[in-house]
């Protein structure tokens, strides 16, 4: 008779469910305190070039909040522009090729002298 498994208790929760005594979840023992989670974001430190130059000359803590913020937003928006302008010049550069190319093909004689006369103008201000 020894070697029979031990009876399983039932028991029942406060909620009124009954569950076996071995599925119940392990209680601690002494209810400890929150935890406090530390959590630390790593990020680039920001440029304080500017804040330093504006609030060594007295200047207020307003004025360098609007250099810090619009700086960056500055330089992203010159970028633009830029990037902007650079396409229309190539572009204005492509059409303006096509244009003589179809003159020289299309002008026959007249458009080959024409170019040739334009040419020449232009080497001829070159040199002086």
């Amino acid at each position: 008779m020894s070697n029979l498994p031990e009876p399983v208790r039932v028991v029942q929760l406060p909620d009124g469910t009954y569950t076996y005594a071995d599925q119940l979840p392990a209680v601690p023992a002494t209810a400890a305190a929150p935890q406090v989670v530390h959590q630390h974001i790593h990020q680039a430190p920001p440029d304080r070039t500017v804040q330093r130059i504006a609030l060594g000359s007295g200047i207020g803590a307003g004025t360098v909040a609007a250099g810090v913020y619009f700086g960056p937003l500055l330089v992203g928006a010159l970028t633009a522009i830029a990037a902007n302008l650079a396409l229309l010049a190539f572009l204005a550069a492509v059409l303006a090729w096509g244009v003589v190319s179809v003159v020289k093909s299309v002008g026959g004689p007249d458009g080959k002298a024409a170019a040739k006369t334009l040419s020449k103008a232009r080497r001829s201000r070159k040199g002086k």
